[in-house]
């Protein structure tokens, strides 16, 4: 059954606590220590305070609604909702989600001024299920930036898919892909690109 989680914590975690825990290392690392030549990451203030995202993964009705950010520190439980989220639903194998692509997605967001949760269609990809839609013809890229957890295809109900691609291109923070006919946007942590 589709559950929202909702995290709001007051405990600010630091960097030294999440280490220690080994939460970081484990959740968060691999997706970073895979990044390939990348933009610039985004410019969100410290004093940003408390960060909401809410998405659906179309596939599973599952979705996650929540704090993930608190200034400049990530909310290691919140990860733990958003990779099992968008795990690969073909596989069920969960990955750890680059945190700079729900950034992009914050900022989009923002910019929108939308109160409505994004849809997911696909998020981590196993290397398996990525060389299976490759070879259907799919327009998969065979080294896509969805098997390292940097990249996301998603809609946001009631606004354009092209506007929401604008949005993303905006940013210069990853690529920004516009699926006119297929009605979504695929944005990643990447270089700086854009094509539809």
């Amino acid at each position: 059954m589709p559950q929202d989680t909702q995290y709001g914590t007051s405990k600010v975690l630091t960097r030294r606590d999440i280490i220690k825990a080994g939460v970081l290392g484990g959740l968060l690392l691999p997706a970073m220590a895979a990044v390939p030549v990348q933009a610039a990451r985004l410019a969100i203030p410290s004093s940003a305070g408390a960060m909401k995202i809410a998405f659906r993964n179309q596939h599973t009705g599952e979705s996650f609604n929540g704090v993930y950010r608190v200034g400049d520190r990530y909310m290691p439980e919140a990860f733990e909702q958003i990779n099992h989220v968008l795990r690969d639903f073909r596989t069920g194998e969960v990955f750890p989600f680059d945190p700079r692509v729900i950034d992009i997605l914050y900022s989009v967001h923002e910019k929108s001024g939308s109160n409505e949760p994004y849809e997911v269609l696909s998020g981590y990809r196993s290397p398996k299920t990525n060389a299976l839609l490759a070879r259907n013809g799919d327009g998969v890229a065979q080294n896509s930036l969805h098997m390292t957890g940097q990249a996301i295809d998603i809609r946001l109900p009631g606004f354009s898919t092209k506007k929401l691609s604008d949005l993303g291109a905006g940013l210069r923070a990853g690529g920004v892909g516009y699926y006119r006919k297929s009605n979504f946007v695929h944005m990643d942590t990447g270089q700086v690109r854009r094509w539809s």
